[in-house]
């Protein structure tokens, strides 16, 4: 799976992916994705639930669709294939590893393709990436935080990011604890980068956050 690296006149720049923090309830949310969503190119949402309750899964979801949806944005899911089916996502991020991941993808593969997005994370060493990336997934994402908001160091991202975009040709989203990130991964020749916390607990907003990040995007592409 080599994939050609582009010259610097060909080089395009990363868009944002924006992590949601996790979600039962999604209407005291909805205006902060409104604002961020409105701020700058943002190219999915992977929306994380707090609930494994379908009805109320689905509620968050519906509240959230037609924001992210409505805006051109893919809507993304951390839950079962048949929730986020069922609510009309755009596709499914599954994370784990070893055997509990393939068997993951397996299952959101069989369900969500051709028509919609699957989606790997939680990738924690190289082999669950090659793993993830042998299957018929649109994108593998580094870094992004455990379920107790564990963060690996940015360097290592940095590192795994790089390895990536450098052998690979599935897409690459590297997530950013900072915003200060960002424009360190975007430098990696990942495809996206993906933000959470940086964005949401900002005390600016929400949508001066995303426009700082829209710009460190802009300013790596342009060196």
């Amino acid at each position: 799976m080599a994939k050609t690296k582009p010259t610097v006149e060909e080089r395009v720049e990363p868009r944002l992916y924006l992590l949601t923090p996790p979600l039962a309830d999604a209407r005291a949310f909805a205006p902060d994705l409104e604002a961020a969503l409105d701020a700058g190119d943002v190219a999915c949402v992977l929306v994380n639930l707090a609930t494994r309750d379908e009805g109320d899964a689905k509620k968050v979801l519906r509240t959230l669709g037609p924001i992210i949806q409505g805006r051109g944005v893919a809507m993304v899911v951390d839950a079962p294939p048949r929730i986020a089916m069922r609510a009309d996502a755009d596709g499914v991020h599954v994370r784990g590893a070893g055997e509990a991941l393939e068997r993951g993808l397996a299952e959101a593969i069989e369900t969500a393709k051709p028509e919609r997005i699957v989606g790997a994370g939680g990738l924690r060493s190289r082999d669950d990436s090659m793993a993830a990336g042998e299957q018929d997934v649109d994108y593998v994402m580094f870094g992004e935080p455990s379920a107790d908001g564990w963060t690996p160091p940015v360097d290592q991202i940095r590192e795994r990011a790089a390895w990536w975009a450098d052998i690979f040709n599935v897409p690459c989203v590297a997530y950013a604890p900072e915003l200060a990130d960002v424009a360190i991964l975007a430098a990696t020749g990942a495809d996206f980068v993906a933000l959470r916390d940086a964005i949401w607990n900002d005390p600016r907003g929400p949508a001066a956050a995303l426009r700082d990040a829209q710009a460190a995007l802009s300013e790596t592409r342009a060196e």
